[in-house]
């Protein structure tokens, strides 16, 4: 899945935790930007220190479009 700049996605991390991003875009190095949309902070994929997927596009309130949570 290539991302979109300003579209919000359902992130798993490594440990199995759900998180929502925002994707800012690729710099010159084409590294993509993210901002984690609990804390503000944004950071380039190179930084990352664990594995992650993306699990979906989210809606505005970082739900997964399309999945059901109880």
């Amino acid at each position: 899945m290539e991302p979109r700049i300003g579209q919000r996605y359902t992130i798993r991390l490594c440990s199995g935790e759900l998180r929502c991003w925002l994707f800012e875009g690729a710099d010159a190095r084409e590294l993509g930007w993210w901002r984690d949309v609990d804390t503000g902070l944004s950071f380039s994929e190179a930084s990352l220190m664990y594995a992650w997927q993306i699990e979906g596009e989210a809606g505005a309130d970082g739900a997964t479009e399309g999945a059901h949570r109880g």
